[in-house]
């Protein structure tokens, strides 16, 4: 029998979608994310808004295998919407980790057999 590598199991992946006209604010989210998983995204692909400032959606995928660092506190300029889908595990995980770095709340859910997708408002610490 063969060793389960973590990294290639599809329950340790988890997406994690950002909307709103603050790319500043999602590269935020997404570097302190980047501080504990490996990414899909490289760190130099960065977000970018909209030239005409119309609402956009960043996304990007995570595996939540390994913690490789837990993020430090970090600060937006307004509060973030960011929905999360995976393996329950994996948002969880995924959730936890956030908190290092925000105030999470959980503002809507949606659960699946294998996967749920949680809706997360993120905030600077108080």
């Amino acid at each position: 029998m063969h060793p389960v590598n973590r990294a290639d199991d599809p329950a340790s992946q988890v997406v994690v979608e950002i909307g709103g006209r603050a790319g500043g604010d999602a590269r935020t989210v997404f570097c302190a994310l980047r501080t504990a998983y490996t990414s899909d995204r490289e760190a130099d692909d960065e977000p970018q808004g909209s030239a005409d400032g119309r609402t956009t959606v960043w996304t990007a995928t995570f595996d939540v295998s390994e913690v490789h660092e837990r993020p430090a506190p970090a600060r937006l300029g307004a509060a973030v919407t960011a929905t999360v889908q995976g393996g329950y595990a994996a948002v969880e995980s995924l959730r936890s980790t956030l908190a290092s770095a925000f105030a999470v709340r959980v503002v809507g859910t949606a659960a699946g057999d294998q996967e749920k997708e949680v809706q997360l408002e993120l905030e600077s610490h108080a």
